[in-house]
């Protein structure tokens, strides 16, 4: 049984982790439990943060799952310059700080492309955070030869994107491909000459890995 806690947030577990903190603040005779309440709550904001929850995935080869856990704010057609280069269309989905923030490969495929820009931090929320931010463009060809895109934007309390695959690898539906630190935007751009087609709406809380995003049916 994996242990449900990424790997990724082991370092803000050792930093923000307040269970030594907590329980010498409950010995302290000055201060008693009360004081530890404030430490325990990190802790448990820190472990609920990076939990990394199993998902079952489709098995639907005529799709693409979600990237990544959040709400749909964005399902646009567009233009796409640095790795697909032809016209687009993209889903974004705003991750808040209580969403998983794992990211999931959309599908099987070889990692192709990997840049990482640097930027500002504008709130995820706002319009201009996609072109504008901090970001990590991950593209992948999929066995069927069509290319896809997940895009790591950072927010305004995003100040960290980890990208845990590579040019060359392999990466199974599902996999998990890298995280986004508090709170975050995450883009599945694909090409508008394959034919996908969206299967959720805006306001929709698509489940990375587990929900169908877009469809060739």
């Amino acid at each position: 049984m994996r242990f449900p806690f990424t790997p990724y947030g082991y370092r803000e577990l050792f930093l923000f982790g307040g269970v030594p903190l907590a329980l010498a603040a409950w010995a302290w005779p000055t201060y008693g439990p009360l004081a530890a309440v404030p430490f325990l709550l990190l802790t448990a904001f820190v472990v609920n943060f990076f939990r990394d929850p199993e998902r079952a995935v489709p098995t639907d080869r005529d799709a693409l799952v979600a990237p990544a856990d959040g709400k749909v704010t964005a399902i646009v057609d567009c233009d796409e310059p640095e790795y697909l280069k032809a016209p687009a269309h993209k889903i974004g989905i705003f991750l808040n700080v209580f969403d998983v923030h794992v990211n999931r490969a959309p599908d099987a495929g070889v990692v192709e492309f990997v840049k990482y820009t640097k930027g500002k931090f504008l709130d995820a929320r706002d319009p201009r955070c996609a072109s504008e931010n901090e970001s990590n463009v991950i593209g992948i060809r999929l066995d069927d030869g069509r290319r896809v895109l997940v895009r790591q934007v950072t927010g305004l309390i995003a100040r960290r994107i980890v990208c845990g695959v590579q040019v060359g690898d392999r990466v199974a539906r599902g996999q998990r491909i890298g995280m986004m630190k508090f709170g975050s935007y995450t883009e599945l751009v694909v090409e508008r000459a394959a034919g996908w087609k969206p299967t959720v709406t805006l306001a929709q809380r698509p489940k990375g890995a587990a929900t169908i995003v877009y469809t060739r049916r």
